[in-house]
Parts: structure tokens; C-alpha cells; sequence
């Protein structure tokens, strides 16, 4: 058996075990970094540590307090706020007092905040803020195990007439009522810990869901202590590392990267601020950190745009810079797979050498100057972009899951890493292709099944352990998986034509650097068409220069200047398109898709039925008068 082997199966029954592994190796060590955020016009936030001596008090204060509310193994604990060093702490409090997490975006409204509450039978609700704790105070009636509400800010812990006596605490309320307990039962929360199984659950997540009200996947204890073993067996992430962690932590992907953290034993600085990215990058100075794709491709669109704005050299150096990282990139990865070195003929070596000096160095410095490679996860990734960022010396490596598995069951491979798949299966994690091309997965990380749901459990977990994805893919002969389309998302055109949408608005993408957003449509159809979405500041630079300054968003959308720029693109995009696949028309969309107005999901994700139903005018002025027959 291998070294590798032995760690994954000799595993501990829970995260909450590691953590107790980990605090006693290096009790002084750096865990985490998180702001102190400064008042407007006060200067910069101050940053703090946390050692994992320091954490574990909290930790520890946090579970012993949910103790003394009388929260038991496996009831649930929910838990509502952006991401924050707090939510994290809370996060292992629950788990350490054996309680099942039930995550929350903060972003998720009232109504299906009540519905995951009432749905997972939460007895207490950790909130953020005044915003969060409104929510639970509005469907007060509705929730009838809400025992308890904690928020995090404690001046916004503030009982209102009609809340029950002692509903609303604060974090910090919480914390001393553990302390207090601790003192008198030092040993209290050791005790819990020692008594959780493998198979107990531990967190609670309810699919964003780009259909439908979220199922809730019960996800067991030996869950995170497998991912946490498996991901650091990978050597993606090593002790010496600084991740950079702004991913919403309701998602599943937040918690791969905090159990991973806790088995390896590196520093992460906490800030789920997305606006204020760009400016923590060169503070935090991170050597790795994860994201979504459409972040990837905001920076890609940026620097494009403050190329242009530079003027015509600047931008005719910029295209040069990018065909050379490609080709660099392409050129390496290939020679690393047959030969085992990642090396380039010399005069593209001596080109990369010069773009490097001119663009790449720029780029690297903005993501701080230490980023050695970002994990993008979530959805595909156009891989031209990717090309870019690694002929830029950004390694982006895919990575592939669901919820339903843990969110991490493959990765790329470091060096090995190939563009355009999402990389080999974990440790531990076995894939099959069934004959219809979906993506079918068992191992350690699969999903106990869906809360109160065994119905639809039945329809995607078989008997035998094997996990129906959704999503088709294509296995290479050495085991790299390609993601070719969500089955469910599989255009069949009326004349009996497949199309893969995600990959022609993947190539869209990499070729428009104005596109924010492009859902391609044509099921059932004799032709392909396509809502576009711009990029707010990249559109509105293009227009300051082509006479139409001064416009909003939806005036240069709807100007026959811009429709005219996009459609060069389209054209572009179509000449490498086999002709079933090609946008025969397109319109552009009076606004960008977004959270808020429900077109995508809070981890990014494209909700099509969504989009082409608010849509459904646009779409059907694309079809009118066509000949559909």
C-alpha cells in the first residue's frame, strides 16, 4: 500500500479531530489573517492574526456555548454571513460540539432563507448582521425549532418586542457563556469531539440550484476528512502556503479549502469582500488561492481594457503579449507530457522573455508577485484564458465536483496540468463514463443522500455507490477528464443536431474581451442564437472613445455602434464553428446578469431556464419570421 493510501484510509473519523491534531503540533503557528475594518475615510483596514492556539480558544468557547443551548450531536446549526474569519471559527464550533452546520448565502431572501431554516429543522441560526437576523425575525412564526439566533455583530444583536426571552445573542454573549462552561468542564468539548462517528453529519448544504427550490446534501464527517487527506495528497498545497480565501463559505468549495488547510497547516487570510480583491491581492501576497472562472475572465477583460485605453502601440502590444502566452503555454504543456520537461523552442523563449518584461510581470505583480497557481472551480473556464494566464505564469488549475461529492473530486495535477480538463480523480475517488457520456463518480466523498428527500437521493446515488453527475465528459487514456456539457444543458437543434452551449460561449469568451455574459439558445430550433451581456467598465471605456461618452450602460447597448463592434466578434467565433453550432443572431441584454435579479447563482453559475424565461421577448424577436420548419 502507498504512503498516499495509507493517509487517506488510516484518516481520522472527523475535521474536528485534525483540527485537535493540528492545534497541538503548532499551537504558536499563523492560522488565519483577517481585516479590521476600517471607517469610511479612516485609511486602510488592519490586518490581524489568528495562531491556531488563539483559534482553538474560540473554537472551543463557541462549541461550549452552543453546549449550554442545549444543542445536540447532529442537530443542526445555521449559519448566514459573508465569508469572515467568525464564520469559519463558528463553522468548527459547530463541529466540534458534534452538530451539523447548515450553510446560508446571505444573499439567499427571506422566504428561502425560512424554507432552508424550517427544511434542515435548525435550532439555532448564526447571523451576520441586522440584515441576516431580520430575515429569521420576519418568518419567526414559521420556525418553530428556531431556538436561538447569534449574530456576529454584536451591535446588532439587539432583542426586538416579540422575540423570546434570550432568542438573540450576541457571538461574543455566546463565547463568554462557553468560557464560563469550560471552567467548570475543562473537558467538555474534547469529550464531544471524541464521541463524533464518521458517518455523523456534519454539514448541511442546499444546492443553490439553477432550477427549483435547493435540495439539502447531508454530508457526513468522513466527508471532510477524506477531502481534507486526499486534497493535500495531491501536493497542491503545502505548509509554506498563503491562500487567499474570498469564496463564498456556504459553498462547498469554501470548505474543501478550510479542511485542507487545517491537515497542511498553512496561513489563510479571510476577506469575502469581492470589491476589494484587487486591492488585498499585493497585502495579502498570496502563493495560491481559488476562484470562479468569471473572475478570471473580469481581470482578462481589465487589463485588455487599460491596454486600450493606453492607445493603439500599447493594445498592439497587448495582442502580441497574449498569442505569444498562448502559444508558450500550449507548446510547453505538450512537451511536459511527452517528454516530462516543460520547454519551448528558443525564439518563442526569447518572445515570451519580452512580453514577460512588457505584460506579464504587471499581471503577476497585481496578483501580489508570490501567486505560484489559481484553483478555478465551479464552471468551465474558457481555455484560451487559460492559456493566457499560463503563458503569463499564472497556472490556472481546473478542478472538477459537486456538491453532491464533496466539491473536489479531481484536480489538476501541478506541473502535469493540462488546459481544458479539470484535471485526474483524487485519491481514493473512482469515474466511469456511462454510455450516454455522464460523468459517474463513488468513493469517500460522495454524499450521505438529500435531507427528507429519498425519492430523488434514489434517482442520482445508486445501491452500489455511484453518483450520476449531470455532466458529460470524455476520459483521456492516462485518466484526464474533459467536461463537455451539463446533460441537462445539451441544446438539440431541430434538425437533430447537438450543440454544447457551454463551449461555444467559452470560445465567445475568450474572443469578445466586452462579453460579461453570453447564453446561447437553440433547442428545438433550426439555428443558434444568443443573449450577450456586456462588461460595464470595458464597454463604457469602448464608448467614451467611439462618441458615445456620457451614455449609460443601456443607452451604449443599445446604440447600432456597439451592435456593430459585437457582431464582428460573433463573426469571428463563428468561423471556428461547425455550422450547426454557429450564432446565426444575437441580441444584446439592456443589463449584465447578476445575483440579485436570480440569473445566476451565488457561486456564479449560469441559470439558463432563469435567463431565457425574463428574456423570452428577446428570444423570440430572434425567431420571428424564421423559417423553423
Amino acid at each position: 500500500m502507498s504512503d498516499t493510501q495509507t493517509m487517506i484510509e488510516n484518516r481520522p473519523p472527523t475535521v474536528a479531530a485534525l483540527f485537535l491534531e493540528r492545534v497541538a503540533a503548532t499551537p504558536n503557528g499563523e492560522a488565519y489573517r483577517y481585516p479590521v475594518i476600517a471607517a469610511p475615510g479612516q485609511g486602510p483596514d488592519e490586518w490581524k492574526s489568528l495562531s491556531w492556539g488563539q483559534a482553538a480558544e474560540r473554537v472551543f468557547a463557541i462549541a461550549a456555548g452552543l453546549v449550554t443551548l442545549g444543542v445536540r450531536p447532529e442537530e443542526r446549526v445555521a449559519l448566514a454571513s459573508s465569508t469572515r474569519v467568525e464564520w469559519i471559527l463558528a463553522d468548527l464550533g459547530v463541529m466540534c460540539a458534534g452538530a451539523a452546520t447548515t450553510t446560508i448565502y446571505p444573499s439567499t431572501n427571506g422566504e428561502e432563507s425560512a424554507f432552508i431554516l424550517a427544511d434542515s429543522d435548525s435550532r439555532v441560526l448564526i447571523a451576520e448582521d441586522a440584515a441576516q437576523l431580520a430575515k429569521a425575525r420576519a418568518h419567526r412564526a414559521d420556525l418553530p425549532s428556531l431556538a436561538h439566533v447569534i449574530v456576529l455583530n454584536a451591535a446588532d444583536a439587539i432583542a426586538a418586542d416579540g422575540d423570546p426571552d434570550g432568542w438573540v445573542l450576541s457571538l461574543a454573549d455566546l463565547e463568554a457563556r462557553g468560557a464560563e462552561h469550560l471552567a467548570k468542564y475543562p473537558e467538555a468539548v474534547r469529550e464531544r469531539i471524541a464521541a463524533i462517528t464518521a458517518d455523523q453529519l456534519a454539514t448541511l448544504i442546499y444546492t443553490s440550484g439553477t432550477t427549483g427550490r435547493p435540495k439539502g446534501v447531508r454530508l457526513p464527517h468522513d466527508n471532510w476528512s477524506y477531502m481534507a487527506k486526499a486534497t493535500v495528497a495531491t501536493g497542491m498545497i503545502s505548509a509554506d502556503d498563503v491562500q487567499y480565501l474570498w469564496l463564498p463559505l456556504a459553498h462547498v468549495f469554501g470548505k474543501v479549502l478550510t479542511s485542507g488547510q487545517i491537515e497542511v497547516g498553512h496561513v489563510t487570510a479571510v476577506d469575502g469582500r469581492i470589491d476589494k480583491i484587487i486591492e488585498n491581492l499585493p497585502i495579502v501576497q498570496p502563493t495560491y488561492m481559488a476562484a470562479v472562472p468569471r473572475i478570471f475572465e473580469k481581470v482578462y477583460n481589465g487589463v485588455a481594457a487599460k491596454a486600450r485605453a493606453g492607445g493603439g502601440a500599447k493594445y498592439k502590444i497587448f495582442k502580441w503579449s497574449v498569442a505569444v502566452a498562448r502559444e508558450y503555454a500550449k507548446v510547453t504543456q505538450d512537451n511536459f507530457r511527452r517528454t516530462g520537461h516543460a520547454k519551448a523552442p528558443l525564439a518563442l523563449t526569447a518572445k515570451h522573455r519580452v512580453a514577460d518584461a512588457l505584460v506579464y510581470a504587471k499581471l503577476r505583480d497585481a496578483f501580489g508577485g508570490h501567486l505560484r497557481a489559481a484553483v478555478s472551480g465551479s464552471a468551465a473556464l474558457a481555455p484560451e484564458i487559460a492559456y493566457f494566464f499560463s503563458g503569463a505564469g499564472i497556472n490556472i488549475l481546473e478542478g472538477y465536483g459537486l456538491t453532491e461529492s464533496s466539491a473536489a473530486s479531481f484536480v489538476n495535477p501541478g506541473e502535469a496540468y493540462r488546459t481544458g480538463t479539470v484535471g485526474k480523480p483524487l485519491p481514493g475517488t473512482e469515474v466511469r463514463i456511462a454510455d450516454d457520456g455522464e460523468i459517474l463518480l463513488r468513493g469517500p466523498g460522495i454524499m450521505e443522500g438529500y435531507h427528507n428527500q429519498p425519492e430523488k437521493t434514489a434517482e442520482v446515488l445508486e445501491a452500489d455507490g455511484w453518483l450520476h453527475t449531470g455532466d458529460i465528459g470524455e476520459l483521456s487514456a492516462d485518466g484526464y477528464l474533459r467536461i463537455t456539457d451539463r446533460k441537462k444543458d445539451l441544446i438539440k437543434t431541430s434538425g437533430g443536431k447537438y450543440v454544447a452551449p457551454a463551449e461555444v460561449e467559452g470560445r465567445f469568451k475568450a474572443i469578445c474581451p466586452y462579453v460579461s455574459n453570453i447564453v446561447v439558445h437553440g433547442a428545438d430550433r433550426n439555428f443558434c442564437s444568443a443573449l450577450i451581456a456586456l462588461d460595464g467598465p470595458a464597454i463604457l471605456g469602448w464608448a467614451a472613445e467611439n462618441g458615445l461618452e456620457g451614455k449609460t450602460y443601456a443607452e451604449v447597448v443599445a446604440a447600432p455602434e456597439t451592435n456593430r463592434l459585437v457582431e464582428t466578434y460573433v463573426q469571428t467565433l463563428n468561423e471556428g464553428l461547425q455550422r450547426w453550432q454557429t450564432v446565426k443572431t444575437f441580441r444584446l441584454l439592456p443589463r449584465d446578469l447578476d445575483v440579485e435579479h436570480g440569473d445566476l447563482t451565488p457561486s456564479l453559475k449560469l441559470k439558463r431556464p432563469v435567463v431565457e424565461r425574463e428574456f423570452k421577448a428577446l428570444i423570440d424577436e430572434m425567431y420571428a419570421g424564421a423559417n423553423e420548419a
